[in-house]
Parts: C-alpha cells; structure tokens; sequence
C-alpha cells in the first residue's frame, strides 16, 4: 500500500497536518495521497485527559472517529502501531493489532511513502522509580477511562466505609497534576451532593512535587496563585519533595510516607525506546533529531510534536506542548504542500513562538500569562476569563480538524448535553 504523504500518530499535531492536508488536496486526490495511522479508533485532545480521568468529562461524547475524521477531511486513515522503518526503501512495517478479548482485528503489513511524519508523541517519564506499577498514568484516552472506572468505585467504597475518606496522591505538580486536582476536587463535590449525609466521605488530595514550586515552567506569579487556590480547596501541596518508591496503598517520600489509595504519576514525560530502533538519530530521551526544518537525520522523514528534539533558543529545545505541536503541523503543512505539487519547499525554518501558558484551576477558575503580546511584555490573566481563553484554545484544535461549522454544532450539543445530563459523567 502506497501514499505520498504518511502521518504516523493522530495526536494534536498529527491530526490536524492530516486534516488540512487532506483538506487542500480535495476530495478525490487526498484519500489516496495522505495516510493517517494511529493505535487508537478514536482522538481525544491531549489536555482534556485529565477531565475524562476525573469523569467529569464524557470521553465517548468528546472522542471523535478517525475514520469520520478521515471522511469529511479527505485523508485516508490506517489503524496500527509502528514497528519497523527502513528509510532506505521508504517503507514502514505497522504491527497487527487485536482486540480486548485478543482476536485479531488487522494483521502485520506494510507502507510505503514518498514523506513521513512521525507524531508518535510520548510517554510517562517514572526515573527508575520502583513500584511504578502501582501508579495510573494519562497518558491516552483508554488510561483516562481506567483511572475514572477505579476512581468511582473509590468513591464508592469510600462512602461505606467505617473511615469514610479517601486518600489520592499525584506525583508531579505540573499542569497535568494541577489541572487534575482541581477535576478532583469537583468530582468529589458533585458525588457529595447526590449522597446521603451519612455517606459523605473526606477526599484527602495530595500534590507531591519535586522542585521548589508547582508549574515551575511558568512564572513565579502563576506558580503562587495555583498554590494558593489548591490549598483553599484542602489540597495538600508538598515541595521540595523526592518520591522514593510506589507501593499499593502509599508513596514512599523523602519527608516521610503518605497513604493513598490511588496514586497518580505526572510527573514527567518521555519518548519511546522503539524510537531508538528505526535507524533514526535520537536524544538521550528517545525524541528524533530534527534540524530546522523538521527533518530527521534521514531523507523524507520529518517528526513533530513530544517525540521531536527541536532546536530553540540558546541550546534549548522546543517545548513539548500543545502550542508547539500546532505550529509544528502548520510548518510541515506549508512544505508538504510544496512538495506534493512538485515545488522547492524554499528556505524557510521553523521558529517556535510561545504565546503564553494557561492552567484550569476547576469549572469557572483558571491562571495563565500571555507572553511575547504588547511591548514583549507578559499579561497575566485570571479568574473566569483565563478558563474562556483555556476553553478556547479546545475550540480551536477541533476548528482546525471540523471547520468552524463543525466545531460551532459540536460546542452547542455538548452545552445543550451538559444541561441535560448533568458534569459528573457516571457511566
């Protein structure tokens, strides 16, 4: 099976390069030009994990179908997981792929390309950690569904029980952990409110994180406020703080042991090792090198988003951000254009711009900074208006993959949903 143009992960940025792609090329040239493939039927933006995990998000309303994805856009989509590349003949081998019950869904094959595009992404970094078993990760839609599941029997158990608590604990205080916290937190207040007085239980949320601050990748200032409206929500942040080992029912910390009865890991993320074997040069961390253009070190083959080790600014690389995966795919969508219609792409690179950073602190809360805006000053935002301008960037990750008209109609029936159904999601 041939395609000019194969895309291998359906993530933020795979996704959207495809769709637009597709979009260009039109109805009866994209399907046998561009080839999608990911391990997953369905795609689900990548920060909303964290909503699904705590269930206060409904990943069957939210999950949007690659093969009707690929239908309205006018690409072709392949369900499998890379396993083998040879550059040389630009071909890729996709493993078979089977079902929960393990009855083969599609076997072992084989595709060939004039241009690649890995967007494989990443996953959990754990540091050699023991006892990371013991841990749930976010790091796909089907993680979210697990963690949501045992969290509602959690609840569940919690509401019975002769203690009447239940004890979480999430390693890691970036965005990932914060944002889940504050769902938590929500979740918890939504299942209180349909209990008996006599079931309500105590949810004792714990953030554990390494560094001296939480979100230490933004400002001092934003840091401080997230801090603040955790802990008026009875969550205990711990700084400064190593996590020695995981076991089943507690972390095991520098500054002593913590129960948990559910334990989080967020508090890193790496490339795949497979990434290391298909001949490609990569990091220390498993990303491919990329030069400028996004190109990795072989002829035809470009990566984007967490799985790409893409030069900065004063030796630091790209990070690994939904922002960035955007401006990734609209780069490559620029040049593969070119190249599709037999054009010199020209000399132009790809320049990472960061506009800012946003953080959900629960339904109606959010802290963020706008950066590199007026005067190259930051604007931090707060409060209702900083969750519009998070809600917005959802909005427009599905703009770019439904058009506007798709994702207004989308929007409406989700708000119309929620009316009716309610935020918890229990099923």
């Amino acid at each position: 099976m041939h395609h000019d143009v194969v895309v291998v992960g359906g993530g933020a940025g795979g996704l959207e390069l495809a769709s637009r792609l597709g979009r260009a090329l039109g109805r009866r040239s994209g399907p046998r030009r561009v080839m999608l493939v990911d391990r997953s039927v369905f795609h689900i933006w990548k920060p909303t994990l964290h909503e699904v995990a705590a269930g206060t998000l409904d990943s069957h309303q939210e999950g949007l179908s690659y093969t009707v994805l690929a239908r309205r856009n006018h690409f072709s989509f392949s369900l499998g997981e890379l396993r083998g590349l040879d550059t040389a003949a630009r071909t890729l081998k996709l493993g078979a792929m089977h079902d929960e019950e393990g009855k083969l869904l599609v076997p072992e094959r084989q595709l060939s390309y004039r241009w690649l595009v890995l967007a494989v992404g990443s996953g959990s970094n754990f540091f050699g950690t023991p006892g990371a078993e013991h841990a749930y990760v976010l790091e796909q839609a089907a993680d979210a569904e697990r963690f949501r599941r045992h969290l509602q029997a959690a609840f569940t158990r919690s509401a019975f029980a002769a203690d009447k608590r239940l004890g979480i604990a999430i390693v890691g205080g970036g965005a990932t952990g914060v944002e889940l916290s504050a769902e938590l937190i929500e979740a918890h207040q939504e299942t209180l409110a349909s209990l008996d007085a006599e079931q309500a239980f105590r949810l004792d949320l714990t953030i554990v994180e390494a560094a001296p601050r939480i979100l230490a990748g933004l400002p001092d200032r934003i840091s401080a406020q997230a801090k603040t409206a955790l802990e008026r929500k009875q969550v205990r942040v711990m700084t400064n703080t190593k996590v020695q080992a995981l076991q089943p029912d507690r972390l095991v910390t520098d500054q002593g042991e913590i129960p948990a009865d559910l334990i989080v890991w967020a508090a890193g993320i790496k490339a795949a090792e497979a990434n290391a074997g298909f001949g490609l040069a990569t990091t220390r961390s498993n990303q491919f090198v990329v030069n400028e253009k996004l190109e990795t070190s072989a002829a035809g083959v470009y990566a984007l988003g967490d799985c790409a080790a893409c030069p900065w600014v004063e030796g630091k690389l790209v990070p690994a951000r939904a922002q960035a995966a955007h401006q990734q795919a609209s780069f490559l969508l620029g040049v593969l254009k070119c190249l599709l219609h037999e054009r010199e792409p020209g000399n132009g690179r790809y320049v990472y711009r960061d506009f800012g950073s946003l953080v959900s602190l629960g339904e109606n809360k959010g802290v963020g900074n706008l950066m590199g805006g007026l005067a190259g000053r930051n604007f931090f935002v707060e409060g209702l208006i900083a969750k519009w301008m998070y809600m917005s960037l959802h909005l427009m990750h599905h703009r770019a993959i439904l058009g506007a008209g798709g994702t207004f109609v989308l929007a409406l029936a989700r708000l119309l949903q929620r009316r009716v159904s309610g935020r918890l999601k229990l099923h």
